[in-house]
């Protein structure tokens, strides 16, 4: 029978693999979607582009900050750590505020009708939501804004509604993919791979929120 010393040891260097490849897919998955759109060929093109940026790469780096294994600034502040998120946070919203703001222009010059498809609806809403998470996270960093709100339950909330976000935005991501024109460009075992990656994202984050972040704040009175 393992030692429970040799099961946290398993347990976090699984954790950490997790973390590692996390950072390693957040970073493909936009490079790959660069690849295929070539952005600044079209106006459509940074549409795919920014939003695999904002949502893959830069939202992923704002959670990973607080990982305990992975953390790419993992020396220092947590003061510094929730400055840097939010920094990510804020470019994560301005990337898919533009992103969703060109695909909308782009529809109207091609007079095509918009927000029809899963993928524009669920699009609508992550962008919609994640401006209010952005704004939301501001009593974190003047909690007296809230008045009796304990600092302990804002961040339980805020953990809790952030990876909401993440999860609306990984969909959205798996939607783009099942979209014409990214099923016309990438077929085969490409496509395969490509939704492997928001969705593995998706599991990966989803397991170290729940499991390092919010069982610890919900502990806390």
């Amino acid at each position: 029978m393992a030692e429970p010393s040799d099961d946290y040891w398993l347990y976090g260097a699984l954790r950490k693999a997790a973390g590692a490849a996390a950072h390693l897919l957040s970073l493909g998955f936009p490079i790959g979607v660069a690849v295929v759109s070539r952005p600044g060929s079209s106006l459509f093109s940074w549409h795919p582009f920014l939003m695999s940026v904002a949502f893959s790469f830069v939202m992923t780096q704002a959670i990973l900050l607080f990982s305990p294994e992975t953390s790419l600034i993992l020396s220092y502040s947590r003061k510094i750590k929730v400055r840097v998120h939010w920094l990510l946070q804020g470019l994560t919203t301005m990337c898919a505020i533009l992103g969703l703001t060109i695909i909308s222009y782009n529809k109207y010059l091609n007079d095509k009708p918009h927000f029809t498809s899963w993928h524009g609806l669920v699009g609508l809403v992550t962008v919609l939501y994640v401006c209010m998470q952005s704004i939301g996270g501001v009593s974190l960093l003047y909690p007296k804004l809230m008045g009796n709100w304990s600092l302990s339950k804002l961040k339980l909330y805020h953990a809790t509604s952030g990876l909401v976000g993440y999860l609306l935005g990984c969909t959205s991501l798996l939607l783009g993919m099942c979209s014409s024109w990214f099923t016309e460009t990438v077929n085969g075992i490409s496509w395969y791979i490509a939704v492997c990656c928001p969705a593995l994202l998706a599991l990966i984050l989803m397991n170290q929120i729940s499991s390092a972040y919010l069982k610890r704040k919900r502990m806390q009175p």
